[in-house]
């Protein structure tokens, strides 16, 4: 499904889920990021997506565990861009808790990306998920508050300038129409 998104900023954007045919997309916004921001997103430095890590983040894209969405910008000409991808991947061994990703490039952050991206994603989040569990990077300010947005949230050291953060999630909206 297409959600027409507007930024804190007023831009015009576009999100969608991310498709197969995202993927060379996603390996040459890859290219255009800071070290700083690869490093956020991987928590290690990873200097290119690899075919493999493409597979996980292009491939195994299911919408049903493994929800992924991707964010365009629309210019004064009609033009679309794109300028973030979010994802959350329920975890195997618990089915109610989820973890969560985004990324955005250098460029855009700080305009509102990252939170409409994960609005749209907690509305679209696999059924079931009550809770993200996930672990960011210490020096990460913006996750960190990102994250504290979504609901109640527990930050512990995981060592290594790295912090495991737990968020609860509110309650997915009912489906079930009333009588």
């Amino acid at each position: 499904m297409i959600t027409e998104a507007e930024l804190a900023d007023g831009t015009r954007a576009f999100i969608w889920p991310l498709l197969p045919q995202d993927r060379q997309a996603l390996h040459d916004g890859y290219e255009e990021l800071s070290m700083e921001t690869r490093n956020h997103r991987f928590l290690a430095s990873v200097p290119h997506l690899t075919d493999a890590m493409l597979d996980h983040l292009v491939d195994e894209v299911d919408g049903v565990d493994h929800v992924a969405l991707a964010l365009v910008v629309i210019d004064s000409d009609n033009v679309g861009t794109p300028v973030g991808v979010a994802r959350m991947i329920r975890y195997d061994d618990r089915p109610t808790e989820a973890d969560l990703a985004v990324t955005v490039v250098d460029a855009w952050q700080g305009h509102g990306v990252a939170s409409a991206l994960l609005a749209e994603l907690v509305r679209e989040r696999p059924v079931g998920v009550s809770r993200i569990v996930t672990t960011v990077a210490a020096d990460n300010a913006a996750s960190l508050a990102m994250l504290r947005r979504l609901g109640d949230t527990t930050v512990t050291s995981a060592g290594s300038n790295r912090l495991d953060v737990v968020v609860e999630l509110a309650a997915e909206p009912s489906t079930e129409e009333e009588p």
